[in-house]
Order: C-alpha cells, then structure tokens, then sequence
C-alpha cells in the first residue's frame, strides 16, 4: 500500500522589506524571467538580490557565501543584470527583474559595499540610495 503525505505545507514568505529595498522601480525587464537557481541554496530570494546573467543569456540569483552572510564573487563569464523587485521562493524563481529605479541599500538583504562600485558601473540606471532618518 503506497503513502500519501497530506500536509500541504504552506511556504511563508515574509514581503515587509520589499517595498523598503525597491524604493522605485521605473523599468523592468519586460515579462520578467526564470531564474536558474542551480547551486543556490536559500530558499527564499530577497527582494533587493542582485540578478546577474551568464554568457548564454540565462539569468541567476547572484551567488552568495557559504555561510549566507553576503554575496559570494561574480561568476566568470556573468554580468550583473538587474535587481530584484520582490521576494520569492526558490522553488518558484519566477522573477520581476528591475533595470530602471531606486534601491535602499540599507535594507538590502546583503552587504553590496564589495561589489557596489561594479553593479553601479554594469547598470547605470539604478540608483543606490539609503535612507536617512
């Protein structure tokens, strides 16, 4: 006799922050995309996450460190590609990828001052802000 597991575990997913993180957001890459989240191991991707893309045109969470601290470093033969405007689960990387706006990064889910000044130069029409009390 086969078992059936009837839990149906709902997945939650907590959205507070993304509307502090994604400031504006003017353009984004039409239809949004499916991200490859092959070797990512969150399972939720952070509204705010940098969104890179390989050399075939495929486009990824951009990797983080083993301890899930911070970004880990930019894959060889990837571009930074956007920003990410809202939380999803990894397991439905469906993503709304912005290339035009505003990012608080005080509020990002990881450290960017070590990669801050590459994603400034690879997508000059995010501007990163923080907000000041």
């Amino acid at each position: 006799m086969a078992t059936v597991n009837l839990n149906n575990e709902a997945q939650q997913i907590i959205t507070g922050n993304d509307n502090i993180v994604i400031v504006d957001n003017f353009q984004s890459v039409r239809g949004g995309r499916t991200l490859d989240v092959t070797g990512f191991t969150p399972k939720i991707i952070s509204a705010g996450h940098i969104i890179i893309k390989d050399s075939e045109g495929e486009y990824k969470p951009m990797p983080v460190n083993a301890g899930g601290t911070a970004y880990a470093a930019l894959p060889e033969d990837h571009t930074y590609a956007g920003v990410l405007i809202a939380s999803i689960p990894t397991n439905k990387a469906f993503a709304g990828i912005m290339i035009r706006g505003t990012v608080n990064i005080n509020a990002s889910p990881y450290p960017l001052e070590s990669i801050l000044s590459a994603v400034k130069t690879a997508l000059p029409l995010i501007v990163f802000t923080s907000d000041k009390a």
